[in-house]
């Protein structure tokens, strides 16, 4: 009898334990609000952007649209866009993309994945960024921010750093935007915008 009752807390125990364990996203309930959710999702990207962790981005990108990446504030349909399955091996592609070409002297930017994401993915630590907004642009300068009408329906997270060299007068900033669409009661991430001071 004394068996049959250790064993069965025993397994209470386990039942209990198993329960206890985090198997599932960091994401926000369903009773969340959808802004919720989308500042959540986006600092899930901006973690495993700051990990250089494409798998985690991956499982986060729209699987038809994939991830578009924008140099600049103006989204334009030729920026690259890779689907989940070409994000995953990014940082190992050797391969050198025009992904846009440079504000001021118009240079072809061609880039390995990793020479753009050190200058306009994660050239910031946005983890730690100063500022963080949602569908409210906080780094303004010349280019026209059209993220918001690109993306129909989309939310847009923002994280940003002022200028930080008084030389420059302020106009060293930098943001980062990540873009989220709803799909079938899931939002995805479709873009990462890079912005800074244009000419």
């Amino acid at each position: 009898m004394k068996k049959r009752f250790l064993v069965s807390w025993l397994i209470i125990g386990l039942v209990l334990v198993s329960c206890s364990k985090n198997t599932g996203p960091t994401t926000p309930d369903q009773n969340s609000s959808p802004e919720e959710i989308v500042i959540a999702l986006a600092d899930e990207v901006i973690d495993a952007l700051r990990n250089q962790d494409m798998q985690a981005v991956s499982e986060l990108a729209h699987l038809v649209k994939g991830v578009r990446f924008s140099p600049y504030a103006y989204v334009q349909d030729k920026d690259l866009f890779f689907t989940p399955d070409q994000l995953v091996g990014l940082f190992e592609n050797s391969t050198k993309y025009l992904w846009g070409h440079q504000d001021g002297s118009g240079r072809p930017l061609e880039m390995t994945f990793e020479e753009y994401y050190n200058d306009f993915v994660y050239d910031r630590d946005y983890k730690n960024a100063e500022k963080k907004s949602l569908n409210e642009r906080i780094g303004g300068g010349s280019s026209i921010d059209n993220s918001q009408e690109y993306y129909s329906g989309g939310m847009v997270v923002e994280y940003y750093f002022s200028g930080s060299n008084p030389d420059f007068l302020g106009m060293d900033w930098n943001s980062l935007r990540l873009v989220f669409q709803k799909e079938e009661n899931r939002w995805y991430l479709v873009g990462i915008i890079h912005d800074e001071w244009t000419i």
